[in-house]
């Protein structure tokens, strides 16, 4: 009954107690009509993940999305027996969890479970790696340790093949090394098909001569020695065969371009085209997202609350009449369709001034950047024209008096802060940089003796996601949505979507076109002609 309140959202009179009954009967008895059917409203509650009037607040104002308290028209007419007619939920039993407890316990769950999946491919990899190394080795030395008095001599070949085993498996292990036993990247959703089928195959492989090296040579014990080492060396050039088809499948396959990637930010409309080659979708996601944190401009929700603010005051300035009010009668006659012209009207004629009120609003958003701009870059050459000027005359200076690099960055960072403040907040990217890391950044310009430009290039234009800090990307988790399965490979017309928390990147992949190139051959007597020259010419 709890949860069928909330979230039906009113309560019904036949549910109430008596006394509760009795006592609104006679409260009401002598009420209006106007109050009786005010008393029967239902009452909306808000369930624990939807905005209500008391709704979080950040940095002083309303989250986007929610309602403010001032467009509520619920308050003026709130009913007066809201006590009797609102069905609360209370948490009385001793047992009862929070949702925050909840989300927290989800969370640390996943936590444990996204380590887990991290680490489970390099264990599996290097268990799989110490088994095609030992294996040789173990081959070489249980003969040795079992039947030592039936072996044969071994000879300088057997002798020879011993330093050929010794270097090829030192060069399997730096090249298992190299490609395997790398630190993953990203975690991705499914298993590596490619991995999986090498993996698969490795051990395939290893099993297999161990059922032969049980069968042919400890069942029978073996004497010859020499073939036993031969045995092993072959080992070991299946595995090189083995790891030379990793690397064409891993490394090689996909670096010829086949397909073309448009990928576009669902927010600002940001678009990127990058060229990949045969890949599977979850493959070509993480390399999507490598490619986005290196090209794509860092996402700025500040810049895209200026349209809502221009729809927002669009909408301020238009009346609503609602001629189905029970005192709006006079208002709700007919006279010949004249009365819905005056509402008609002024959303027609904003609806015409739409373009002028964006034009002006650009171009004067556009005087006060450069406005702004002008004002930083004049405050930063001052600045570090006074640097350098006390730089030639620290040089003539006592070592002791001699000012440290970042002591310098401290004393001349005053001069230039309002002006830079002040253009960060009029191109609303003052969240993006922090009082300390503008501090580094010009300690770092003068250490290295750069100019002005080249300090001001950070905070004119906004750079790459990479360039700002972690806390700066707004996407720690990633979300792959695809109606393909993630292991497929892509193909012509593939579409998939990348999605955050607070925005999402829609791909399409696109074919490169075969290209034909034919050649014409051009007769280089063609090219000549001859000039002739008359007296009457100027020439």
């Amino acid at each position: 009954m709890d949860t069928e309140s909330t979230h039906s959202g009113y309560s019904s009179r036949s549910g109430r107690s008596n006394r509760h009954g009795e006592r609104s009967r006679d409260r009401h008895k002598g009420g209006s009509s106007k109050d009786s059917s005010r008393s029967e409203r239902s009452v909306v509650i808000n369930p624990p993940d939807t905005p209500s009037q008391d709704s979080p607040v950040h940095n002083e104002e309303p989250l986007p999305g929610e309602p403010s308290a001032a467009a509520d028209p619920g308050d003026e007419t709130q009913d007066d027996n809201w006590g009797e007619t609102t069905t609360a939920v209370t948490g009385t039993s001793e047992l009862s969890i929070s949702q925050e407890e909840v989300v927290g316990l989800g969370k640390e769950i996943q936590d444990r479970t996204q380590g887990f999946r991290r680490y489970l491919p390099l264990a599996v990899g290097s268990c799989v790696g110490l088994l095609v190394l030992a294996t040789p080795l173990v081959f070489l030395l249980l003969p040795v340790v079992m039947w030592p008095d039936r072996l044969q001599a071994c000879g300088a070949a057997c002798e020879g093949l011993f330093l050929s085993i010794s270097f090829k498996i030192l060069i399997l292990l730096v090249a298992v090394w190299a490609l395997f036993l790398r630190p993953s990247r990203a975690c991705l959703p499914r298993v590596c098909v490619y991995r999986a089928f090498l993996t698969t195959l490795t051990l395939l492989l290893t099993m297999s001569y161990w059922l032969f090296y049980g069968v042919r040579i400890l069942d029978a014990q073996d004497e010859d020695y020499h073939g036993i080492v031969q045995f092993a060396v072959s080992l070991v050039d299946s595995q090189l065969f083995v790891h030379y088809l990793a690397v064409v499948l891993l490394e090689l396959r996909h670096l010829r371009p086949c397909y073309s990637m448009c990928v576009i930010r669902s927010t600002d409309g940001e678009t990127r085209h990058y060229n990949i080659g045969q890949l599977s979708v979850q493959r070509a996601a993480l390399t999507i997202l490598e490619y986005y944190y290196r090209d794509f401009p860092l996402h700025n929700p500040a810049l895209l609350s200026a349209s809502k603010h221009r729809t927002a005051k669009h909408l301020a300035g238009l009346k609503v009449y609602n001629v189905d009010a029970p005192g709006s009668t006079a208002a709700a006659q007919p006279s010949n369709g004249n009365q819905s012209r005056p509402m008609v009207t002024p959303a027609t004629k904003r609806k015409d001034n739409a373009h002028s009120e964006l034009y002006y609003e650009e171009a004067d958003y556009e005087r006060r950047v450069r406005k702004r701009r002008a004002r930083l870059v004049v405050a930063v050459e001052e600045a570090f024209t006074h640097v350098r000027r006390m730089k030639k005359e620290d040089e003539n200076a006592a070592p002791s008096d001699i000012m440290d690099v970042r002591e310098a960055a401290l004393a001349v960072f005053p001069s230039m802060a309002r002006s830079l403040q002040k253009y960060l907040r009029t191109t609303r990217r003052q969240h993006c940089h922090s009082m300390e890391s503008i501090q580094k950044h010009l300690a770092f310009c003068l250490v290295n003796n750069m100019s002005p430009k080249a300090f001001l290039e950070a905070y004119l234009a906004p750079g790459p996601t990479l360039l700002y800090g972690p806390e700066r990307w707004m996407a720690d988790q990633w979300t792959l949505i695809s109606e393909a399965s993630v292991t497929s490979g892509i193909k012509e017309g593939t579409e998939f979507l990348l999605k955050c928390l607070d925005f999402s990147l829609a791909v399409t992949v696109k074919g490169i076109p075969y290209i034909r190139l034919t050649e014409e051959y051009i007769d280089p007597k063609s090219h000549k002609f001859i000039l002739l020259l008359q007296s009457e010419t100027s020439v």
